[in-house]
């Protein structure tokens, strides 16, 4: 069998997540960011999730994304109906779920050349 070594096309991978800490490539984040294919925004201000605003998601919407992953720390919670609204009227696809499923879903879509953001929202212990 051979093997063959591949090198990811993306700049930035999740090696993983939870609700308080995340690892983005070597980086160990404490508070809540955004994170691209190619771009790591480190000062993303979310800290709670049911307060997210339409307007909170306007960092990640201007990465043009085809699909943005709401992390949204160590369960997952549905942010207001608006919230969801603000992507879906953009033909933007939103899925909603806990950091480390995110983390795995940003590895994942990002590998297949999608067009992906993830907003991981994270609350120091």
């Amino acid at each position: 069998m051979q093997l063959n070594l591949e090198h990811p096309d993306q700049e930035f991978l999740l090696r993983g997540a939870d609700g308080s800490q995340a690892l983005v490539n070597d980086r160990h984040l404490t508070s809540s960011f955004i994170v691209s294919p190619d771009k790591l925004v480190e000062a993303w201000s979310v800290r709670d999730p049911r307060a997210l605003t339409a307007a909170d998601l306007e960092p990640l919407l201007a990465l043009d994304p085809e699909v943005v992953l709401l992390g949204t720390g160590g369960s997952q919670v549905f942010p207001p109906a608006a919230v969801m609204a603000a992507c879906l009227s953009r033909g933007v696809g939103v899925e909603v779920m806990n950091n480390s499923a995110a983390a795995r879903t940003f590895n994942v879509l990002a590998g297949e050349g999608r067009r992906v953001v993830a907003g991981l929202v994270l609350v120091p212990q």
